[in-house]
């Protein structure tokens, strides 16, 4: 098993409730040049950063091979054995080491006996290399030019209390985004020998076990590294979490993860997670910071690896520069968007006018509405402060998505900089937003493998005593509404309230087991671990490895479950009156500023265009009607103040 060790109990913690100022201007919108001065923590011994233009970094064959080398070599300081894996900013899997008598497989358990073999938790035999890849691409994923974090980070802002530990508090920030990037996402591209875009998709989501981290280069995120370590083949390996941050443990991943990295690969310190604040409270980097590992021989301590469906040969191959066509992330070139200084996904890295997701025509919604709510979008996060990225007062990056009725993706466009795990979840809340607010939601929930989700759904359309079903179209439900009853407390955090009906009993609950979120993916999750499933190697899955068992399901409404569901802020139904006619989703630089982006989006982009859109509808009731003993729930929460040069406030009309 893998072998940990306590440098310090009791009441010490990395948690600094304090912010940190760091003065650099904005120069152009692609590169940071530093504007002297300084404020709040920031020491002025700190050098300042610059930052590069997009599309000039990446990493290396040589660099790859140096960076597995020194995680063999500390992992052979620390005698235990290894698989490391290393992926580019866009998931793309550029090597997969697995050291001589490394374990080949993991278990994955959040330590929670209740919660044992129940969901995800308990599940064995994973093997190694595909936890080790999902740590790699959670540390790419969630980082960016403001901001850098780990699997650790990921873990104290997925758990039932933030922070973790501390009873009575809301759950984490981003409660339920593990199960995002998932292997069976439709948005998410899947291997192919000929291509190198991104999104490439997890093999487990995103991971909350320490022992993976952002790999940066010149302050760009250039990919990330993860480690799976055992004692010997013998002792299983453990895909876990840290269930007490108020233990500065030392991990023995994460000492190899951050120790194979040379100095000029890690993490700027200035953007750290421990540099970040949310709810006054700063996020956790790593528990530790190793000297840099000496470079171990890789012949003879174990073996380049292929992994099916993820690499497709065995051996080292170069990361691509992210903005260029090769990574899939290009400069959107269409003129509705000059000076917004966004962002568009291709399908052919030779050709940058293969629009993924251009401003189409829904069933509903036409190509200038579809257009004009990405425009107004992108103006707001243009606007507004950032909550998760330094320095401070830098402008939200965000992706932004509209879905038709069915589910299907009507436009996508991003910030240059947006972390690119809101690719995924921003169209997972567009979608989550629509299924729940639809006439055939309950039908829906409850043809999805019945037996297991029934019970959650009639749940879910109870819980409001004495008031008319919820889940018959009568209702809009936002995707902060639904997270409200799908946590393991309702109101949240709040302990000895009733569980939120769509979420496992507090005797059951684990991050590996949270509910009617998972239930609906779960075995759509657990196929792809197969080596079978595997080795389909197409752009992206067909129907039958979507998200959810969908037989049941009308083909008209499959698309609206096609890359699972999320239960976080930043989701809203769109509306002509009564009429629901697609949904927005947003994700990117704070939960509060993506509902802003979402809802304001929407209605301003009914204004440029003189249309009747909201995101809202006009006589029905919102979930924020909808109430439990009393406790509502809520639709929308904007931020206080939220503009950068504007004291502007309430910024977001009641529905």
């Amino acid at each position: 098993m893998r072998k940990r060790t306590n440098a310090m109990t009791g009441t010490a913690t990395q948690l600094r409730r304090m912010a940190m100022g760091v003065a650099v201007c904005l120069a152009t919108p692609f590169i940071l040049v530093s504007c002297g001065g300084g404020g709040g923590g920031g020491s002025s011994s700190e050098p300042n950063f610059n930052v590069e233009p997009l599309g000039t970094q990446s990493l290396s064959i040589p660099e790859v091979n140096d960076i597995v080398a020194r995680a063999v070599q500390a992992s052979i300081s620390r005698g235990v054995q290894s698989t490391i894996a290393v992926t580019d900013r866009v998931g793309n899997v550029l090597a997969v080491y697995r050291m001589t008598n490394s374990s080949p497989s993991v278990i994955i358990t959040s330590g929670l006996s209740g919660a044992n073999g129940r969901g995800l938790d308990g599940f064995t035999p994973v093997p190694s290399e595909l936890a080790a890849i999902a740590k790699a691409i959670t540390g790419a994923y969630l980082s960016s030019t403001g901001n850098a974090f780990s699997t650790r980070t990921a873990s104290q802002i997925v758990q039932e209390f933030f922070q973790p530990g501390e009873t009575g508090q809301p759950s984490g920030p981003l409660y339920g985004v593990q199960f995002s990037q998932l292997p069976c996402s439709d948005l998410n591209v899947w291997l192919s020998q000929n291509a190198t875009i991104g999104p490439k998709r997890s093999p487990l989501g995103l991971s909350a076990d320490p022992g993976g981290f952002p790999i940066y280069q010149e302050g760009r995120v250039v990919g990330g590294i993860g480690v799976i370590a055992s004692t010997d083949a013998g002792t299983q390996g453990v895909y876990g979490l840290d269930r007490d941050i108020l233990t500065n443990e030392v991990d023995l991943e994460e000492e190899i993860a951050f120790a194979a990295l040379p100095e000029a690969f890690r993490a700027p310190a200035q953007i750290r997670a421990n540099r970040i604040t949310a709810n006054g409270q700063t996020f956790q980097f790593s528990n530790t910071t190793p000297a840099v590992a000496g470079v171990a021989a890789l012949a003879g301590n174990g073996n380049f690896v292929a992994v099916t469906g993820y690499k497709t040969a065995a051996g080292v191959i170069a990361g691509t520069s992210y903005g260029t066509s090769q990574s899939g992330y290009v400069a959107t070139t269409a003129p509705a968007f000059n000076g917004l200084n966004t962002f568009t996904l291709i399908t052919n890295p030779a050709d940058n006018t293969s629009v993924r997701f251009p401003p189409t025509a829904g069933a509903n919604l036409t190509q200038a509405e579809v257009q004009n709510i990405l425009v107004e979008g992108m103006k707001i996060a243009n606007r507004a402060r950032a909550q998760i990225r330094n320095p401070l007062g830098s402008p939200a990056e965000v992706t932004v998505s509209v879905v038709d009725l069915d589910g299907d993706i009507l436009g996508l466009v991003r910030s240059s900089d947006a972390p690119i795990f809101g690719t995924d979840v921003s169209v997972q809340k567009a979608r989550s937003a629509l299924s729940f607010s639809s006439a055939e939601a309950l039908t829906d929930f409850t043809a999805i493998d019945a037996g297991n989700h029934a019970a959650f759904a009639n749940a879910m359309d109870t819980f409001f005593t004495g008031q008319a079903s919820s889940l018959n179209g009568s209702k809009a439900f936002s995707a902060r509404a639904i997270g409200n009853v799908h946590r393991p407390y309702f109101p949240d955090g709040e302990v000895g309230t009733p569980t939120g009906p769509l979420s496992s009993p507090i005797s059951q609950w684990s991050p590996f087991n949270v509910g009617f979120q998972l239930n609906i993916v779960t075995n759509k999750v657990l196929g792809t671990l197969t080596a079978t499933t595997r080795a389909a190697n197409q752009f992206s899955p067909p129907a039958a490895l979507t998200c959810v068992d969908d037989v049941n399901i009308p083909a008209g409404r499959q698309g609206r479950f096609a890359n699972g569901m999320q239960i976080f802020p930043g989701g809203f139904p769109i509306y002509k009156g009564d009429t629901l006619v697609g949904a927005i989703g947003v994700s990117g630089d704070g939960v509060d500023q993506d509902d802003m982006i979402g809802y304001l989006g929407v209605i301003n982009g009914a204004t440029a265009v003189g249309s009747t859109m909201r995101p809202f509808p006009s006589t029905l009731l919102t979930a924020n009607e909808l109430s439990n003993s009393g406790e509502f729930l809520k639709y929308v929460q904007c931020p206080q103040t939220p503009f950068n040069n504007s004291s502007e406030q309430n910024v977001c009309p009641a529905p």
